[in-house]
């Protein structure tokens, strides 16, 4: 199950995840990590879904709380750029050290393709940080 039951919907899928509770995936949250996006999946019957450009992104905090870490997770916080969703939360997720690295690498390589540098993210120059030659 996993990623290949989510390519036909987003395409490539890199890494795929849940939240959890107590180790376990006993939730209807989830997270896919496509070559150009995050997407964030709630709910059963009715789904929410929310979509984070990698490009956007700005920085990433990680807390380990000793009641996830017991069990070998953690929550990721992403900070970016997105005016309608500027904190994404990957709340109790397994392995949260080695998905945050590919998250970083994923959007490294996003804005070496549209040219965007760090202080583009931030708005330097008095912009509004939505400087990309896109």
């Amino acid at each position: 199950m996993g990623k290949k039951k989510y390519e036909k919907d987003f395409g490539e899928v890199l890494w795929y995840g849940r939240r959890r509770r107590f180790g376990l995936p006993l939730s209807f949250t989830r997270y896919i990590l496509t070559p150009t996006r995050l997407y964030k999946r709630l709910g059963f019957f009715n789904i929410k879904e929310e979509q984070l450009e990698l490009y956007r992104v700005i920085d990433f905090s990680l807390r380990l709380p000793f009641g996830e870490r017991i069990f070998g997770c953690g929550t990721m916080i992403i900070h970016s750029k997105d005016k309608t969703n500027p904190e994404v939360v990957l709340k109790s997720i397994k392995k949260p050290r080695p998905v945050m690295r590919l998250i970083e690498e994923r959007v490294e390589q996003e804005r070496i393709k549209y040219k965007i540098h760090g202080r583009d993210m931030i708005g330097a120059f008095g912009g509004d940080g939505d400087n990309c030659d896109c």
